[in-house]
C-alpha cells in the first residue's frame, strides 16, 4: 500500500531521518513509534506531501486517497456536523450539483453515484462519529467558534475519519481526547477498512489498535509484527543480539590488532600482517542501541505533614455564579494517589484547581494544611514557557535567593544538566519542555502533586521513566489522564467526577473502562428496575433474583480478580528479572551478585527460561481476566 525508499530529510543542517526504507502491508494498521525528535511527525508530512524529502520516494497505488489532519484547528460559523458531512467532498459535490441540474440522464447519474457511495446514511453516520468523540446532540449544532482549540481539533479528527481515506494518518490523536473518547476511537480504528499509519506513544491505545510497530530510531525505520508489547520483547532480544555481536566484533578487532602488532616487522609474516591490518581497516563498527541518558524524572520528596491534607466538606465550586461542581466531600491524605475520571467538561480541571487552591469555594467548606506546598502542572505552563530563555534562566528565578548549585540540581534531576541547562527553551523538544516544567513546580518538594494531562507531549519510555518517578516519591498524587497505563500504574484510588459532582468510584481502571462501554451489572440492574416500574409481584421476584446473581458475580469476581492480582504480581516480578539479565548481558559490571561472572550462554538461557514463565505468567493473567470480563459483561 505505502512504500518509502531512502527517505532522507535535512532540517537545519542536521539529518533527521537517514535513508529510511519500508514497505507497509495493505490494509495494515501500523504504529509509527520512536523517542522525541526522532522525526516521526516530520516523516508523516513528508508522507502526507507538505514536506519535500532531499531525497528518496514514498509510492502509494495510483488513485489512492490520503487523510491527514491539518496542525490549524478549524473555525468559523459552521457547526461541527456541517464541517464533518462536508468532508465527504464527492457527496457534497454530487448534492450541491443535484439541487441545480436540470438534465435528467446526468441527474440520474447523480443520484446513482449517490446511492453507491451511501449518500444518504451519511449525516447519521456523521452524527455517530462526533457523538463517539463527546459531542452530544446540542453540541454538534453550535458553531465551531465556540468551541476551545482542543474540541476544535476533535472535530478536524472527526471529519477526517468520516472522509474514510485509503491512507488514514493520525498523529497523536488521542491528545486531545478523555478516556472516554479514546476507548470509541480505538473501536472504530479497529474496524477501519483501509490502511492506517499512527504516531502514538500510548502502549494501550498501540496494543488494541496496530497490528504493526514501525519504529524510527537513529534515521533508520523498522517494521516489526504485532503490538507494542511484542515489540518491546522483539526489541530487547535484537539489542541483546546486537550486545553480542558487538563483543565477537572487539574480540575479533582486538585479535588482528594482536596479530599485525606481532608480525609486521618481520619480513616472513609481513605479508599476511598486511592482509590482517586491510581486514581490520574494512571491519566497521556495529552501532550501539541509542540511549537517551537525559531521561530524567526524580521528584523531591517533601518533609511530613499529618493528614489529612485536604478536606472538602459539601463543597461547590464554578466560575462567576455558575457552579460546576456541587456537592463534594472528598478527603486527601499525604500517601494518596488519585486519577479523576470522567468525560472532558464535566469539571475534572475545575476539580484540581479547587485543590489547588486556584479556585476558592462557592459554599460548603474546604480544609488544607497550613504548611501544605502543592505543585499544579497543566498544558498552558508547557506552551506558556518563554521560548527565548535557558531551563537555568527559569529555574533561577523560580528559586530566588538558592544557591547556584542548588539551582542546577533542581535542573539535574530532571535531565537538564550541562548544555542542556543552557539551551534556548524554543530549541527543546515537547517532550523536554514538558520536563522542565515539571522540574519547575516541583521545585520546593510539594506535598501534593496534581498533574493534568502530563504525558501529551512525552514519549513512550519518558511516560515509563515518569511512572517510575511518581511511584518513588513519597507525596500525594492526583492525576488527569487519559493514559490508562499510566493511571494503573500510579493510581490507587479512582474519583469519578460526574453529574456535577465528584465521588470515589469502587474498582480499578478495567472496571471503569467496563462501566464506560455499558458492560457493569449496576447498569444492567438500573436498566432491569426502569423495566419493571409500576410492575407486579413478577419483577420484585425477577429483581431479588438479580441481587442473588448480582452478589455470586461480585464473590465469582473478587476470587477473579485475586488470581489476575496474583498473575500480575508474577509478572511485575520476572519482567524484574528479565530488567536483571538484560543488564547482566549489557553492562556486566552492574550485573546482580547472583548474575555476576555468569557467561553470556548462561545468561541467554536463563532470560529465555524467563521469558518463557512470562508468557505462562501472562497467559493466567489473561485467563483470569477473560473469565471476570464475562461476569460483567
Amino acid at each position: 500500500m505505502l512504500n518509502l525508499t531512502g527517505i532522507t530529510v535535512r532540517l537545519g543542517g542536521r539529518t533527521i531521518i537517514d535513508d529510511a526504507t519500508a514497505s507497509l502491508p495493505p490494509r495494515g494498521r501500523i504504529g509509527l513509534i520512536g523517542r522525541n525528535g526522532a522525526g516521526k511527525s516530520t516523516l508523516v508530512r513528508v508522507i502526507a506531501g507538505m514536506l519535500e524529502a532531499d531525497s528518496g520516494e514514498v509510492s502509494m497505488p495510483r488513485g489512492a486517497r490520503l487523510g491527514y489532519i491539518a496542525q490549524e484547528a478549524p473555525g468559523g460559523d459552521a457547526s461541527p456536523f456541517e464541517t464533518v458531512l462536508a468532508a465527504d467532498t464527492e457527496r457534497a459535490r454530487l448534492t450541491a450539483e443535484s439541487e441545480t441540474c436540470h438534465d435528467a440522464h446526468r441527474l440520474a447519474e447523480i443520484h446513482e453515484r449517490l446511492i453507491a457511495i451511501e449518500a444518504h446514511a451519511a449525516p447519521s453516520r456523521a452524527a455517530r462519529i462526533l457523538a463517539g468523540l463527546g459531542f452530544d446532540e446540542a453540541a454538534q449544532h453550535r458553531p465551531l467558534e465556540s468551541f476551545s482549540g482542543g474540541w476544535r481539533m476533535r472535530v478536524a479528527l472527526a471529519a477526517l475519519l468520516f472522509s474514510q481515506p485509503d491512507l488514514l494518518l493520525l498523529d497523536e490523536p488521542s491528545n486531545h481526547l478523555d478516556l472516554e473518547a479514546v476507548l470509541w476511537l480505538e473501536d472504530f480504528l479497529r474496524s477501519y477498512p483501509a490502511t492506517i499509519l499512527l504516531v502514538s506513544h500510548e502502549r494501550d491505545f498501540l496494543n488494541n489498535v496496530v497490528d504493526h510497530i514501525l519504529h524510527l530510531s537513529g534515521g533508520k525505520l523498522t517494521l516489526y509484527p504485532g503490538g507494542y508489547d511484542r515489540f518491546e520483547r522483539q526489541r530487547a532480544e535484537r539489542q541483546a543480539q546486537i550486545a553480542s555481536a558487538r563483543a565477537r566484533q572487539q574480540a575479533e578487532r582486538e585479535r588482528l590488532q594482536d596479530y599485525v602488532a606481532r608480525n609486521s616487522a618481520r619480513a616472513s609474516t609481513a605479508k599476511q600482517a598486511q592482509s590482517r591490518a586491510k581486514a581490520l581497516a574494512k571491519l566497521q563498527p556495529i552501532a550501539e542501541m541509542i540511549d537517551d541518558p537525559s531521561l530524567s524524572f526524580d521528584f523531591p520528596n517533601p518533609d511530613e505533614l499529618r493528614p489529612p491534607l485536604v478536606t472538602l466538606d459539601h463543597a461547590e465550586v464554578g466560575y462567576g455564579e455558575t457552579p460546576v461542581l456541587q456537592r463534594l466531600n472528598l478527603r486527601l491524605d499525604p500517601d494518596d494517589r488519585i486519577a479523576l475520571l470522567g468525560r472532558n467538561g464535566n469539571g475534572k480541571t475545575t476539580l484540581a484547581r479547587l485543590l489547588a487552591a486556584q479556585l476558592a469555594p462557592m459554599a460548603g467548606a474546604m480544609t488544607a494544611s497550613a504548611r501544605m506546598r502543592v505543585g499544579y502542572f497543566t498544558q498552558y505552563q508547557v506552551e506558556e514557557l518563554d521560548r527565548s530563555e535557558t531551563p537555568l534562566q527559569h529555574m533561577t528565578v523560580q528559586m530566588k535567593g538558592a544557591t547556584p548549585a542548588a539551582v542546577r540540581g533542581q535542573l539535574g534531576r530532571f535531565g537538564f544538566s550541562g548544555p542542556k541547562a543552557t539551551t534556548e527553551v524554543g530549541k527543546l523538544s515537547g517532550g523536554e519542555r514538558a520536563r522542565l516544567a515539571l522540574a519547575l513546580i516541583t521545585r520546593d518538594a510539594p506535598h501534593l502533586l496534581i498533574l493534568d494531562e502530563p504525558t501529551n507531549h512525552l514519549d513512550v519510555d519518558a511516560r515509563e521513566a515518569l511512572i517510575q518517578a511518581l511511584n518513588a516519591y513519597t507525596g500525594a498524587v492526583v492525576i488527569v489522564s487519559h493514559d490508562r497505563h499510566m493511571l494503573e500504574m500510579t493510581a490507587d484510588r479512582l474519583v469519578l467526577v460526574d453529574g456535577g459532582t465528584a465521588k470515589d468510584f469502587d474498582g480499578a481502571i478495567d472496571d471503569y473502562i467496563a462501566f464506560v462501554l455499558a458492560k457493569d451489572p449496576a447498569s444492567a440492574r438500573r436498566d432491569a428496575g426502569r423495566d419493571g416500574a409500576g410492575d407486579g409481584g413478577s419483577r420484585g421476584v425477577n429483581r431479588k433474583d438479580q441481587r442473588k446473581a448480582a452478589a455470586e458475580a461480585r464473590e465469582k469476581g473478587q476470587e477473579l480478580r485475586k488470581r489476575a492480582k496474583s498473575a500480575e504480581a508474577e509478572l511485575e516480578r520476572l519482567q524484574a528479572q528479565l530488567s536483571a539479565l538484560d543488564r547482566a548481558m549489557f553492562d556486566p559490571a552492574s550485573a546482580e551478585p547472583a548474575l555476576a561472572g555468569l557467561t553470556m550462554t548462561d545468561l541467554l538461557k536463563r532470560r529465555a527460561e524467563t521469558e518463557a514463565r512470562i508468557e505462562a505468567a501472562e497467559a493466567a493473567w489473561l485467563e483470569a481476566s477473560e473469565a471476570l470480563e464475562a461476569i460483567v459483561a
